[in-house]
């Protein structure tokens, strides 16, 4: 089975758990453990909440603006004018129709989904997720799926590119203030919680506020499924994302399924939309977030209402 987890984290968090056990140690593993330590934090893990080193981030923001991505010196003036393709249909009329066939395909950039880069250590040059903006009181608001940003501890070292596409950030770098995740998620990785929420800021641009330069989705709970849907997402190995169109469906009451073939790692985090702009997942939960055929994602039930209020008002 194929997760959509970044690999080098699953193979981090396997690591902490049997290295004790192992009897022969290459250099390969104990570079990954390096990084796990040197770029994770526990913060309040009981909380499943972390509050960001401004310093910290602000280094992040700069080691990925220094050979990894370009900022657009002339970025669009309105991001919502700049969406993919199919951004402002409404998916429930008489035009919608599934992808066909049912296979992941490259899509235009659009502003409000973006990649995630973890530069360091513990990573390399390219993204290793992807996080969509949804609408919030202070406007600073991403949400992605909880693995991307805990693994053995809170990222430290994470930066989202919205609209990326070839090298290029053309609505710029923000670093986190806030990560918050469930305590479930925290303490046991529960996959019915692999939701996690980030505020963020811009490096140099103090007080402009993430939203109004990219526009945001809308997040809806407790979304009455089956519903017509659209998955977006950014592969390890692209430098577009791709996207996907078919009917979300329950997978029990905890997750949300999507039948998708060719939605590789990378995809973790990127959102299950619904009339265009409206969000009811994140690539993630069951089995690392899916296999070959499927995509899941934790169901946006009460829990992650509660974890979106507590994001948004703490």
């Amino acid at each position: 089975m194929v997760s959509k987890v970044h690999g080098r984290a699953v193979r981090a968090t396997v690591l902490v758990g049997v290295l004790g056990a192992l009897a022969l140690v290459g250099g390969w593993y104990l570079w990954e453990l390096r990084g796990l330590v040197a770029n994770r934090a526990d913060g309040d893990a009981a909380r499943g909440v972390y509050q960001q080193d401004p310093e910290r981030a602000d280094r992040t923001a700069a080691a990925v603006l220094d050979g990894i991505v370009r900022e657009d010196p002339n970025p669009p003036t309105d991001g919502k004018a700049f969406a993919g393709d199919g951004s402002s249909v409404d998916w429930r009329s008489d035009g919608w129709q599934a992808s066909d066939p049912l296979e992941a395909r490259p899509a235009p950039a659009e502003p409000a989904v973006g990649a995630l880069f973890s530069p360091g250590t513990d990573g390399d040059p390219d993204h290793h997720c992807s996080a969509v903006v949804v609408h919030s009181p202070h406007g600073d608001l991403i949400v992605t799926a909880a693995h991307c940003v805990y693994t053995g501890g809170f990222r430290t070292n994470l930066a989202f590119a919205p609209g990326y596409q070839d090298g290029v950030a053309p609505y710029g770098i923000w670093v986190p203030t806030r990560i918050d995740v469930d305590p479930r998620w925290s303490e046991d990785q529960d996959p019915d919680h692999d939701v996690a929420f980030i505020r963020l800021r811009r490096p140099g641009y103090p007080g402009q506020r993430l939203e109004d330069v990219t526009g945001a989705q809308t997040i809806a709970f407790r979304p009455e499924l089956p519903l017509p849907a659209r998955l977006v997402g950014y592969p390890n190995a692209s430098e577009q994302p791709l996207d996907c169109r078919n009917t979300a469906r329950a997978a029990g009451p905890t997750q949300l399924r999507f039948d998708c073939a060719d939605v590789p790692n990378g995809t973790s985090g990127g959102p299950v939309l619904t009339d265009g702009h409206t969000l009811i997942g994140v690539v993630g939960g069951r089995d690392g977030g899916g296999d070959e055929e499927t995509s899941y994602s934790s169901y946006f039930g009460d829990a992650v209402r509660s974890l979106y209020e507590r994001a948004t008002t703490s």
